[in-house]
């Protein structure tokens, strides 16, 4: 019998067929949001970029339920392949696919029945909330398809298929950016047409996501393996549950983000609705590099997960210091843009109508939240090999000292100092914080796996 090629193949070229379709399908995730604030901000202008990021906690929460289902399930599937478990392996997969589609509807319908306290929650200002609300009430359908196709992701590169993952999303974020271009700009339905453009696209992603769940290469999926046991839903959310936590701390931070913007932001010359915009702008950007970063890391996942569990532990670390170098290069690259071409960026974004202090703000904001970018992109890869080999509490303390930690206490201690300038200021001392810690627990897992090497030499 043939063996996996998981675990023969040479690692670099293991990692160019799955991260590189994994990339390509993180950033076509990334131009949902990145198209929908381009074309909004030319539509309608800085209440339209607030109001986009006034929403985003509504996709942190969207991805976050995602991916504690997908990756769990996909990380569960492939060790249990690595450690010869054939039987077990469907169960997590069935299962995993059968909640995505539970809680999407589930949280699809608590954001369209208390639409307007959740967005007022969420730091919106009264000028921006009409224009938050539509947005939302219309994105709010396509929850249940989101959760779908981003979660299903995964799956669908654990058996093996990243690159047919990686057409499932670039279809929908095609078929995305005409209709926004479209709805926006030609038949000018304003934020509402970025809206409905959005939903179709990804309606169409998980079409796809679905069609493909009913041929299943690697194992033959029958409908036991799609009713919930708690046994397998337990091994999925302990799994996946290290990506949840760190996208609803990004969550809660965005929360509170704009919360402190819009408060510190009406006490400035700025007011509330820029330093929303600016950050939601320069978020939505950071997307980009992140894309790359967490692509490379979701690509890795299945050669980390079964490495692990067959024992060769030389191909995880391999795979994992590969995966880092490609997060530094990428991260490096894209802070000498964002340091040197922060008004350009910004214009793209831009009516004309905005005024100077949008761009002065903006520039601000983008050149120190991003000062020490190189050491963020460390996190999602570190956080996706936890939980890969099984680890997922280490990746969720990684995710919760940064964000809970240190970012969200010094968000507030230093805008009650220096006010709404704050907030960008907490972005970089939580990066160095986080990048220190995740050295020393790599390099301790890395020294037990030395141990486990040694004592399976030696039995």
């Amino acid at each position: 019998m043939n063996e996996n090629q998981l675990g023969t193949l040479e690692v670099g070229k293991l990692m160019r067929k799955f991260a590189v379709p994994s990339i390509i399908a993180m950033l076509v995730t990334s131009m949902y949001n990145i198209a929908d604030q381009l074309f909004i901000g030319q539509a309608v202008g800085t209440l339209g970029n607030a109001a986009t990021n006034i929403a985003y906690p509504v996709n942190l929460i969207t991805l976050a339920v995602a991916l504690l289902f997908g990756i769990g399930g996909a990380a569960n599937f492939n060790l249990s392949m690595g450690k010869g478990e054939k039987e077990k392996a469907p169960f997590y997969i069935g299962n995993a696919f059968m909640m995505l589609i539970i809680s999407g509807v589930v949280m699809m319908l608590i954001i369209e029945i208390f639409l307007q306290p959740i967005l007022i929650s969420f730091g919106s200002p009264d000028d921006v909330l009409p224009y938050a609300m539509e947005y939302v009430a219309i994105t709010g359908i396509g929850i249940p398809f989101t959760v779908v196709f981003v979660g299903g992701g995964h799956i669908v590169r654990a058996d093996g298929s990243p690159t047919k993952a990686m057409i499932f999303n670039l279809s929908g974020a095609i078929i995305n950016i005409f209709l926004d271009y479209l709805f926006t700009m030609v038949i000018k339905w304003g934020i509402a047409g970025a809206a409905y453009a959005t939903v179709i696209g990804q309606i169409f992603s998980a079409i796809l996501t679905i069609i493909y769940m009913t041929h299943y290469r690697t194992v033959k999926l029958q409908m036991k393996h799609f009713f919930i046991r708690m046994g397998y839903l337990w091994r999925i959310c302990m799994l996946g549950a290290s990506s949840m936590v760190n996208q609803i701390a990004m969550m809660l931070i965005q929360i509170v983000s704009n919360n402190l913007l819009k408060k510190y932001g009406a006490l400035s010359v700025y007011g509330s609705a820029i330093p929303i915009a600016c950050a939601g702008i320069v978020m939505k950007i950071n997307q980009i590099v992140f894309g790359i970063v967490i692509g490379t890391a979701q690509g890795c996942q299945p050669i980390f997960s079964f490495n692990y569990g067959a024992q060769k532990y030389d191909r995880v670390r391999k795979t994992f210091r590969k995966a880092i170098t490609v997060g530094v290069i990428v991260s490096v690259i894209f802070f000498a843009i964002t340091q040197l071409f922060p008004n350009q960026i910004f214009a793209m974004f831009a009516n004309g109508t905005e005024p100077a202090e949008y761009y002065e703000y903006g520039a601000k904001y983008m050149r120190i939240f991003l000062m020490f970018v190189f050491l963020a992109s460390l996190q999602p890869v570190t956080n996706t090999f936890f939980a890969a080999i099984g680890k997922p509490v280490k990746g969720m303390i990684i995710a919760l000292v940064k964000q809970v930690g240190v970012l969200l206490p010094a968000m507030f201690i230093l805008t009650s100092i220096i006010g709404v300038d704050g907030v960008m200021y907490a972005g970089p001392l939580a990066d160095v914080t986080t990048g220190v810690i995740i050295f020393f627990m790599a390099f301790f897992e890395f020294r037990n796996m030395k141990k486990l090497e040694l004592k399976k030499a030696q039995a």
